[in-house]
């Protein structure tokens, strides 16, 4: 979540927000009690936006406006948080009120953990997190662990997917494939130089194509889901897939809101 990683990103939103709504007795005061914080703090938020050029004030005081710009800037810093709590509230749909980890070293019962994902995975160690949780029980290093009382948020990045069409066997099948280019999209990984981390295929050769190319395969069976699944989880995804398929790959997708790139694996 960019929008808000630096220092004070986030009160200048909700200063921001609160502004937009036009109260014209609108005062610091006002601010400072709703958003916790001290009158002080707001005085210097404020000045700050006013030089940013996302608000107007008469001598720095009320009646604040907010300027094009900074309604500009609440959508986009609006529809970011908003991306990253969907991310979030769909991980955290998946546990329930014990939650199991992977301990990253020796944890004892009632340990207040940290907790990350990596690799798709997530782990549990005593480094301080945006997340946190309490160890239900001994666990030794590498081993899952029972967790409860989960506070924070999990910090998530979205993979990135590229999808690979390649001829379908009345077309050739892997004998016109572009070896080569195949390679080296793999070797190059993501458009933004990211290394791929999971190869899914969907189709006899797809899988000819992986083998040929030395590519272990992780992802077969329900490809289109468990990629879009693997790349909301933070990894990137090399699929492979035979014609009309990619359908289904470039759908699901799309659904769920994540990049990817389409290249044409033919000769």
């Amino acid at each position: 979540m960019r929008a808000f990683k630096k220092r004070g990103a986030l009160t200048h939103f909700q200063i921001l927000s609160e502004i937009s709504k036009q109260d014209p007795h609108l005062k610091q005061k006002d601010l400072a009690e709703k958003l916790g914080i001290t009158i002080q703090a707001v005085s210097e938020n404020i000045k700050t936006l006013i030089e940013l050029g996302y608000i107007t004030s008469k001598d720095g005081r009320s009646p604040y406006k907010i300027t094009q710009s900074g309604i500009d800037k609440v959508k986009k810093d609006a529809i970011s948080l908003r991306k990253y709590t969907d991310s979030v509230l769909e991980t955290m749909n998946h546990y329930k009120t014990i939650w199991p980890a992977i301990a990253r070293e020796k944890l004892s019962k009632d340990d207040i953990v940290g907790l990350f994902m990596e690799d798709g995975v997530l782990y549990a160690h005593k480094k301080e997190e945006n997340a946190t949780g309490v160890v239900l029980d001994d666990a030794e290093k590498d081993s899952d662990v029972a967790l409860t009382n989960l506070t924070g948020l999990i910090d998530m990045n979205v993979g990135e997917v590229t999808v690979i069409n390649v001829p379908t066997i009345k077309e050739g099948g892997s004998k016109s494939c572009d070896m080569e280019l195949i390679k080296n999209v793999y070797d190059k990984g993501t458009n933004s130089g990211k290394e791929i981390d999971k190869i899914a295929i969907a189709g006899t050769v797809s899988r000819a194509v992986a083998k040929k190319l030395g590519l272990k395969i992780d992802i077969e069976y329900a490809a289109p889901q468990a990629t879009a699944n693997a790349a909301r989880k933070g990894l990137n995804v090399l699929a492979i897939c035979v014609g009309d398929m990619s359908k289904s790959f470039t759908r699901e997708l799309e659904n769920q809101k994540i990049k990817f790139n389409m290249i044409d694996g033919g000769k």
